[in-house]
């Protein structure tokens, strides 16, 4: 019997497959068609697999970004009790609203956690137009120049404020987590660090998938008004950091000017339909220009379905993603049209299962890891400590 290949321990992509497992053998091919001598088949051999390489190179940089914007994002805001008497009327009836077209009451005081595990596609886009900067404006993920990455997650939630979240997309796994007490997160290129300002809700919850927290969250917002959104006429939520939060995320380099959030509540279900928020971060060196940086990343919810012996609790099991991430200021190139430098990508989401009460989750599932807490923050690039839709990563025009 012919010996079986050996396993790899972390997931690998279509291309890595072919280059580990077919890249001798197609070798051999190779020297049997040129009859050994490395003829003109040779030379195309090796200009494709260098040219594989560099597309590689490009292709490893870019999932790199996506993960870094899109793959574990923080809530502006964190959880908090606020006063019935800091309530708008308007506010408390869309909530109301919300919290019965979920059914999501019944679950207050009664669930102890939450489990799921869903798919996610992601993709850089080159161009995209005026009408497709709404939350993907339904273009195909992945057209054009840039190629789609596929991947999955699974996620869980304790009561109070403890989630864990990891993430595989293109061979590459990004976990990140919350004790109740710091979050945190750990990237292949950066390792584990903590992220600052204090404990926050993980947006990638608050996107339909917990209806107790976007009740709670949003229990304190400000009422803005109507808009309608791709046909549908919605209520207009706000939230804003406070200046005390946005001063601790904010360092001797990196200044944190605003972080605002908009949830839109369908008038006709109730329903959280898309989710918007902003943030707006001033770089600058001891002896440089400043920098703006400017993150929009907008959701558009949908699917909602009830979940298998929750007693009819509806949550999102689908929807998509944009991030537009704008620099401008002195200290960067501006093109011939003098338009500020701008990265857009985009994310498509389902949810393949959710379980509430999972036996066995306990305390223990939520350490934070060794690194996190045996690491000095001084040691770390100021820029990379905070989930600013990353300051760092973005090498790309």
């Amino acid at each position: 019997m012919n010996r079986l290949a050996p396993v790899s321990e972390e997931p690998v992509t279509s291309d890595e497959e072919i280059s580990r497992g077919g890249r001798r053998s197609h070798h051999r091919s190779l020297s049997k068609r040129d009859g050994g001598g490395g003829g003109q088949s040779s030379w195309k051999y090796w200009f494709k697999a260098h040219f594989s390489l560099l597309l590689f190179q490009k292709k490893s940089s870019d999932l790199k970004t996506l993960l870094s914007v899109l793959g574990c994002p923080l809530f502006p805001v964190p959880i908090r009790p606020n006063p019935n008497d800091q309530v708008s009327s308007s506010a408390q009836y869309i909530i109301q609203h919300f919290t019965a077209a979920t059914g999501c009451r019944k679950l207050e005081g009664r669930v102890k956690n939450v489990f799921a595990t869903g798919k996610v596609t992601m993709g850089m886009v080159d161009h995209v137009d005026d009408t497709d900067q709404l939350a993907g404006g339904g273009r195909s993920i992945g057209t054009g120049t840039n190629v789609a990455e596929k991947g999955c997650f699974v996620m869980w939630q304790m009561v109070p404020d403890k989630w864990l979240v990891e993430l595989v997309v293109g061979g590459h796994k990004v976990v990140a987590g919350s004790d109740g007490n710091v979050a945190w997160r750990h990237t292949p290129w950066l390792g584990a660090h903590t992220a600052k300002g204090g404990v926050r809700p993980l947006r990638r919850a608050l996107q339909g998938l917990d209806p107790v927290a976007i009740a709670a969250v949003f229990s304190s917002a400000q009422y803005m008004g109507e808009k309608c959104i791709q046909g549908e006429d919605c209520f207009v939520l706000k939230l804003a950091a406070d200046q005390g939060e946005l001063t601790e995320r904010s360092d001797s380099t990196a200044e944190m000017i605003k972080h605002v959030t908009f949830g839109l509540f369908s008038q006709r279900s109730g329903l959280l339909v898309y989710l918007e928020d902003s943030f707006l971060t001033r770089i600058q060196s001891p002896g440089t220009h400043p920098t703006y940086w400017e993150t929009t990343m907008s959701t558009r919810i949908h699917d909602y379905r009830p979940v298998e012996g929750s007693g009819g609790v509806m949550i999102a099991h689908g929807g998509r993603s944009s991030a537009v991430i704008t620099r401008f200021g002195d200290s960067l190139l501006k093109s011939k049209a003098g338009v500020p430098v701008m990265t857009r990508m985009e994310e498509e989401w389902s949810i393949d299962d959710v379980a509430f009460d999972v036996a066995g989750l306990s305390l223990d599932c939520f350490i934070a890891p060794k690194d996190v807490h045996r690491k000095d923050e001084d040691d770390l690039d100021e820029s990379q400590l905070d989930w600013r839709s990353s300051t760092q990563p973005l090498e790309r025009s």
